[in-house]
C-alpha cells in the first residue's frame, strides 16, 4: 500500500524538512509526498481502492500500535493507497472533514503544519516498523 502525504504549503529548506527526510527515508513501504499551494490546487486522485486521512486537531488520537494495526488492516483489505492530508494554517473545511475516512489528531494542541509533516513521517516509519515485526520498545 502506498502512503501518500499531501500537504499545503512549501516546506523548503528547514529543520522540519530535515526531520521529514530523516524518517521518510526509513519507511520501507512505497511513499509519495505532494505539496500544494496554501489555497487552490487539486488533490491528486488516489490509486483505488484508497483511504483518506485528514490530520486535524479535533481528530482521533491513537497509540502508535493502534495506528500500525489500522494501516495493516487497510493494507490487508486491499487498499492500494492511503492519502494523508495536512492542511494550511486554517486546517480543513467541513466538506473535506466529512469526506475523510479518518480524522487523525496528534493531541488537542495546535501544531504548525510543518511540524505535523515531521510527526506524521515519524509515525509512518514507526507503524511500518511495528508491522514488519521490529521490536517496539513501548510494547508490553
Amino acid at each position: 500500500m502506498r502512503l501518500h502525504v499531501i500537504a499545503r504549503g512549501k516546506i523548503g529548506r528547514s529543520a522540519e524538512a530535515d526531520l521529514v527526510a530523516r524518517y521518510a527515508k526509513r519507511v520501507t513501504w512505497p511513499m509519495k509526498w505532494t505539496e500544494l499551494p496554501d489555497t487552490g490546487g487539486t488533490v491528486p486522485s488516489p490509486m483505488m481502492p484508497s483511504k483518506k486521512v485528514l490530520l486535524d486537531e479535533r481528530g482521533k488520537q491513537m497509540s502508535s500500535e493502534d495506528f500500525a494495526t489500522l494501516l495493516g488492516r487497510w493494507r490487508d483489505d486491499g487498499m492500494r493507497e492511503t492519502q494523508f492530508l495536512i492542511g494550511a494554517a486554517d486546517g480543513h473545511g467541513d466538506a473535506a472533514r466529512a469526506d475523510a475516512d479518518l480524522l487523525l489528531g496528534f493531541g488537542p494542541m495546535t501544531w504548525p503544519h510543518l511540524m505535523v509533516r515531521a510527526m506524521l513521517a515519524e509515525q509512518l516509519w514507526r507503524a511500518t516498523s511495528i508491522l514488519a515485526g521490529h521490536p517496539y520498545h513501548r510494547a508490553g
